[in-house]
């Protein structure tokens, strides 16, 4: 909790904090890898830092904690916590570099901010900062204690290779040393290094697309546009099968959770590929509860993993599909052609939602199953890349 001098410093100061937030994250990033280049080079993404989203994650988080702080001041915002947590020890993020953030940051707020820091404003936030870290850092060290590691990646063989679309490729990966594979949940990813052409070492997460026995299974979507995205390039590119590959632990809050309660899968483009876990999860397990699974594409060519969404759902007894096509290359019922849309749908109150998705995707279908009443906190999203929507 925020001491209460703080937290009226930082009530204060919060609408000047906030509106230069993303000018501040910027100037941290240029101050953290100009003493820190390697961090750049292999940890974090360089797509998102050079289109900005990495930035604007980072403000978002930090703004969106600052707020909770002082306007539910007993609460705490662990949603948004465990989800940076996750990602973090994917990426394998250890106490002692919240320090180096610390020290970053904070030169970056005083030089965007000038004689406006004085010593009880950076006091404040000093505060502000070191009661997020501490809080990650302890749900950091309880995964690495569940895990066993302490964000070490194992050598994974590439035992398969197969294509999905002209630009989705699954990868069947086994443990190199033939050990057993980490248990994990319906819904978690693995983050993935590569060695690129520079010598970088950069790391991604990809969801669990499936449920292989004896394996792992991720499943890559070729980035195009500038920047192209470097390792699932990489991947489509250099990557076949006997190759062998570093892949983490795997991790992530958002879980499909085994009970009774009738659930919505809702996907778009290649955010199927956690929801395609999740119903062979729901399928290997004779799950008997209602399942509403629903999927957007552009097209039926560009559907990932088509057939296995169709025929999963036909294995559980109680369930349903629905799909939607932007610009269908065959015939598709007037009332499914376009963008999802959920609002025909028999959607009971009482169930539990799990998205995946571009967010504007997400965005729209979370309204409409608030509009059906379903509660916010039973509505559970997974997003690629930096989290744009933190604290919402």
């Amino acid at each position: 909790m925020l001491s209460e001098k703080s937290a009226q410093t930082v009530r204060a100061t919060l609408p000047v904090v906030g509106a230069a937030i993303e000018q501040i994250t910027g100037s941290f990033y240029h101050r953290l890898f100009a003493a820190h280049p390697e961090l750049l080079r292999d940890l974090f993404n360089r797509g998102n830092q050079a289109d900005g989203s990495q930035k604007s994650a980072l403000a978002g988080s930090i703004a969106a904690f600052a707020t909770v702080l002082v306007n539910n001041p007993d609460e705490r915002p662990d949603a948004m916590l465990a989800r940076i947590a996750h990602k973090h020890v994917s990426l394998g993020v250890t106490g002692p570099q919240y320090q180096v953030v610390h020290d970053h940051l904070f030169a970056a707020i005083v030089e965007v901010l000038g004689e406006a820091v004085t010593p009880e404003v950076a006091e404040a936030w000093e505060e502000v900062y070191w009661l997020m870290a501490n809080a990650l850092i302890a749900i950091e060290q309880r995964l690495y204690e569940q895990s066993g590691t302490r964000g070490e990646r194992r050598p994974y063989t590439v035992v398969s290779r197969t294509a999905e679309t002209a630009d989705v490729a699954t990868f069947l990966l086994r443990p190199a040393d033939g050990g057993p594979v980490p248990a994990h949940k319906p819904g978690q990813y693995v983050s993935v290094q590569v060695e690129l052409a520079d010598g970088a070492k950069q790391i991604r997460q990809y969801s669990l697309s499936g449920q292989p026995e004896g394996g792992l299974q991720i499943t890559v979507k070729r980035v195009a546009g500038d920047p192209a995205g470097e390792v699932s390039n990489h991947l489509h590119q250099h990557v076949d099968e006997g190759a062998t590959l570093l892949v983490s632990h795997p991790f992530g809050d958002v879980q499909l959770a085994d009970e009774d309660r009738p659930v919505v899968l809702a996907s778009a483009g290649i955010g199927c590929t956690p929801i395609i876990g999740m119903l062979h999860h729901l399928a290997e397990t004779g799950a008997a509860r209602r399942v509403i699974a629903v999927h957007g594409d552009q097209q039926e060519s560009t559907h990932a993993f088509r057939e296995d969404f169709a025929g999963l759902v036909e294995k559980l007894p109680n369930a349903e599909a629905h799909v939607w096509y932007e610009h269908p290359e065959g015939e598709c019922p007037t009332d499914r052609t376009g963008r999802v849309d959920l609002t025909g749908l028999d959607v009971p109150a009482d169930a539990v939602a799990y998205l995946c998705g571009p967010l504007p995707f997400m965005r729209a279908v979370r309204t409409q199953l608030l509009e059906a009443g379903i509660p916010a906190a039973d509505i559970h999203y997974e997003v690629f890349g930096p989290d744009m929507w933190l604290g919402k």
